[in-house]
C-alpha cells in the first residue's frame, strides 16, 4: 500500500523575502478574477509548496468569503502571515498587488498626457467591455448568491432602492436592509464545528484590529465632513468602499463611483475606461484604485495619489482578516450572523445590477455598434470562456475600429 508523503507542519516558518517572491510571480501572471485567484494560491501553496493543507486552505477562503473585502487579497494577506508573520502578510500584499497598480498608474498618466486618448475608440472599446465584464458578474453572483426566491427578492428591492436613491447612502442602505432581511427571514443549515489552523494571532490583538478598523470606519467619514481637506475625503471614501464590499470586487465599481464622479474627481467617461483596463491587468479588481487616485487632481494625483488611494482601499481587507482568524469559529457558529450575511450577499447582486444600469450602461452604450461590441464582449467572457484579459484587448481593438 502506498502513502501519500508527508507535508511539512501547519506552523513550518519562512522569510518575507520567499513570500514576496512567491506573490510576485502571481502577481504578474494571475488573470482571471479572485475565482481564478484561488485557483492559482491552490496551486501554488497547497499543490506546490505545501504551505498548508486543503483543509486549511479551505477554511480560509471560506472566513474571506465571509468577510467584506477582496476574498483574493485576504486569501494572500493571511497565507502571508501564516508563513512569515506580520512582514509576511505585507510581503503577499505588495507582491500580489503592486504589478497591475503599477500598469493602472501609467495607464492614468497616459489618459491625463493625452487628452485625446480617453476620448480615442479604443478607450471607448474599454468603457463597453465594462459592461460586459459588470453583466457577466451580475449573471455569476445571482446564480451563486439568489438560489431562492426570498434572496431574489431582497436583490430586486436592493437594485430599486439604488436606483431611488443614486448615492452611496442609497447604496450602503440597500446592503444594510438586506442584512436585516436575510437575519430575520432565511432559513439556512446550522454549521458543524471545525478545528481551524493557528496563524499565531492572539485575541486579544484580533480584537485590537477589529477595532481599529471600526473606529476608522466611523471617524473618517466625521473628520471628512468636518474638514476641508480632498485628500482626507478621498480617503474616507475609498476606505468605506473597502469596508462595505461584499460578494466579489466587482461591487466595488458603484461604491466607488458615488464617491468620485459626484464629486468631480475622475470624469464618468475616464472612470469606466479605467475600469475597463483594470479588467486587463492581473492581480485584484481593487487595484483600480490607483487609477482614480493618479487621475484625480492635486493634491492627490500621480504616483503619491494613486499609492494612497491604494492604500485606503486596502487598509480595511487587512485589518478584517487579521482581526477575524481568531475569533473564525465563533462567528461562523452563529446562525444569525450566516443569515445575515446571506441577505447581504443578495443585496450586493442588487446594487451590482442598479451599476451595470446606471453608470455602466448608460455611459458606454451609446449606439447600436456599441451595443454589438458589448453583446460580443459579453459572448466571448461568459460562453466561449476566453480570458478576460484577452476579451479587453480585442473590445479596444473593436472600439478602435467601430466607434471612432
Amino acid at each position: 500500500m502506498t502513502t501519500e508523503p508527508a507535508l511539512p507542519p501547519t506552523d513550518a516558518r519562512g522569510t518575507a523575502l520567499e513570500v514576496l517572491v512567491a506573490f510576485l510571480k502571481l502577481g504578474l501572471t494571475s488573470f482571471g478574477g479572485p475565482v481564478a485567484h484561488l485557483g492559482y494560491f491552490r496551486t501554488e501553496f497547497v499543490a506546490r509548496r505545501h504551505w498548508l493543507d486543503e483543509k486549511a486552505y479551505a477554511d480560509l477562503v471560506a472566513l474571506c468569503q465571509f468577510l467584506p473585502g477582496p476574498a483574493s487579497s485576504q486569501v494572500g494577506m493571511a497565507l502571508g502571515l501564516g508563513r512569515a508573520g506580520w512582514w509576511g502578510a505585507l510581503a503577499a500584499w505588495l507582491g500580489f498587488t503592486m504589478p497591475s497598480a503599477v500598469a493602472l498608474i501609467l495607464f492614468a498618466f497616459g489618459v491625463a498626457q493625452w487628452d485625446w486618448l480617453a476620448g480615442s475608440g479604443a478607450v471607448q472599446g474599454l468603457k463597453v467591455v465594462a459592461v460586459a465584464v459588470v453583466a457577466q458578474a451580475v449573471w455569476g453572483m445571482s446564480k451563486s448568491l439568489c438560489p431562492d426566491r426570498l434572496r431574489a427578492g431582497i436583490a430586486v428591492m436592493a437594485a430599486l432602492l439604488v436606483l431611488a436613491v443614486p448615492s452611496a447612502v442609497g447604496q450602503i442602505g440597500a446592503i444594510v436592509l438586506g442584512g436585516l432581511v436575510g437575519r430575520a427571514a432565511l432559513r439556512l443549515e446550522h454549521l458543524a464545528p471545525g478545528q481551524h489552523r493557528s496563524y499565531r494571532v492572539s485575541r486579544r490583538a484580533g480584537a485590537v484590529l477589529l477595532s481599529l478598523f471600526a473606529a476608522l470606519l466611523l471617524l473618517l467619514p466625521a473628520a471628512a465632513a468636518l474638514g476641508n481637506s480632498m485628500a482626507l475625503q478621498a480617503v474616507s471614501v475609498f476606505y468605506q468602499a473597502g469596508s462595505l464590499v461584499f460578494g466579489g470586487g466587482h461591487v466595488v465599481l458603484p461604491l466607488l463611483q458615488a464617491g468620485v464622479v459626484p464629486t468631480q474627481w475622475v470624469s464618468n467617461d475616464v472612470f469606466l475606461a479605467g475600469y475597463g483596463a483594470a479588467q486587463a491587468v492581473p492581480g485584484p479588481l481593487f487595484t483600480f484604485a490607483a487609477f482614480l487616485g493618479a487621475a484625480m487632481p492635486s493634491p492627490l494625483g500621480g504616483w503619491m495619489g494613486g499609492l494612497a488611494l491604494l492604500l485606503a482601499i486596502f487598509l480595511p481587507a487587512f485589518l478584517l482578516v487579521a482581526g477575524a482568524l481568531p475569533f473564525w469559529e465563533l462567528l461562523r457558529q452563529r446562525d444569525s450572523v450566516q443569515r445575515a450575511m446571506g441577505g447581504v450577499n443578495a443585496a450586493v447582486v442588487g446594487v451590482l445590477g442598479a451599476a451595470l444600469y446606471d453608470p455602466v450602461w448608460t455611459s458606454a452604450i451609446t449606439s447600436k455598434a456599441a451595443f454589438s461590441l458589448a453583446l460580443a464582449a459579453f459572448g466571448l467572457l461568459v460562453f466561449a470562456r476566453l480570458s478576460p484579459a484577452l476579451v479587453v484587448a480585442l473590445s479596444a481593438l473593436g472600439g478602435w475600429v467601430m466607434l471612432s
